[in-house]
């Protein structure tokens, strides 16, 4: 595990929470001592006591172990603004609508930024009928390949997931779509708005 909760963490959710040591040491079953010397530095919370600490705290334990407070602050829920999540370790790929600790393999994921296209990842976009068809022409082998696309409306996401040795291609229903990306294993995520081919 790359990180554990910290002290300084538990005090600030804890002030946050308006709650005094003993009052948190009371929900936990543990001494007021005990918190002391976590929020101190001077010992840890036992792994069997995060899921209650984090309960106590109103957090989830994967944010107290990331040490943030995450909360969605994209009220309007206006997906273009979403983040995605892709897990270097089995590939998995996660798409929301605002900030969020996603973990994934036993790992805590980060947002994966996107850039806009270039040469080497170019979506060639047709329009047939009522769909927008996307290709690239990019390596689709075990070492180096487009792990997925995705298309981008206000409203939701669309993705189409690709596995080695397929064609680099996907169809979208065109309804709303304000960005296409493509993942590269190797390069990462890329956009392209589709009215700026």
């Amino acid at each position: 595990m790359d990180k554990y909760v910290t002290g300084a963490v538990i005090r600030k959710l804890r002030e946050n929470k308006k709650m005094t040591q003993e009052e948190l040491a009371d929900k936990l079953y543990v001494s007021s001592k005990a918190v002391s010397k976590w929020e101190t530095g001077q010992g840890f919370p036992d792994i069997s006591l995060l899921e209650p600490l984090s309960t106590a705290l109103d957090i989830s334990v994967i944010e107290l172990l990331s040490g943030e407070d995450i909360r969605n602050r994209n009220l309007s829920s206006n997906m273009t603004k979403g983040k995605f999540y892709v897990c270097p370790v089995c590939g998995n790929v996660i798409g929301a609508a605002g900030e969020a600790v996603i973990s994934c393999c036993g790992i805590t994921l980060p947002t994966v930024e996107a850039e806009q296209v270039n040469s080497d990842h170019f979506m060639h976009i047709e329009i047939a009928e009522d769909e927008y068809y996307v290709t690239i022409d990019h390596p689709m082998n075990k070492e180096h390949y487009i792990s997925f696309f995705a298309a981008v409306s206000a409203r939701g996401i669309q993705f189409v997931k690709l596995y080695p040795e397929e064609n680099a291609e996907a169809r979208f229903k065109i309804n709303g779509v304000l960005k296409l990306y493509a993942y590269c294993n190797r390069h990462g995520l890329f956009e392209i708005s589709p009215r700026c081919k």
